[in-house]
């Protein structure tokens, strides 16, 4: 554990991830190049995979893809500038959209959400678009660890 001077407890902004606990995360604490919001540790990529891969990292690091579960996470992933996979996939048995946990998707989150093939995947993207695109595609993806 490194010694705090007076000169590292004042606030700093550098340009890249901290590595210290998320202040305003509520009750959680995420390692290092996640972020905190809402009692959950986001980890937002720099690469692109498919939706296949993407589920798969996530997995590994006992988390799973996106589920946004309400307006104010949304309006939190509405900040990242790109597109990226989300766990929403259709469940040809249940002829629903769903998420990775076999939850439904709430039919206030996605208003715009008219996918024109069901055997692909959703991704979400820039001032909350949503669309569908072939599950093999690459695209950067968000992983979620709830810690609640």
């Amino acid at each position: 554990m490194a010694a705090f001077t007076k000169q590292n407890v004042q606030p700093t902004f550098s340009p890249g991830p901290s590595t210290d606990l998320r202040e305003g995360s509520g009750c959680c604490s995420c390692r290092e190049k996640w972020i905190g919001y809402q009692c959950s540790c986001y980890f937002i990529s720099s690469e692109s995979k498919t939706w296949k891969d993407s589920r798969n990292f996530c997995v590994s690091h006992n988390s799973s893809l996106l589920q946004i579960q309400n307006r104010n996470e949304l309006y939190f992933m509405n900040s990242i500038s790109y597109y990226y996979w989300t766990g929403l996939s259709y469940s040809e048995e249940h002829h629903a959209w769903l998420w990775e946990d076999n939850s439904t998707l709430s039919q206030d989150l996605f208003l715009s959400l008219h996918p024109v093939n069901p055997k692909n995947c959703i991704i979400h993207g820039p001032s909350g678009s949503v669309m569908d695109a072939d599950c093999g595609n690459k695209y950067r993806y968000v992983c979620k660890q709830q810690l609640i």
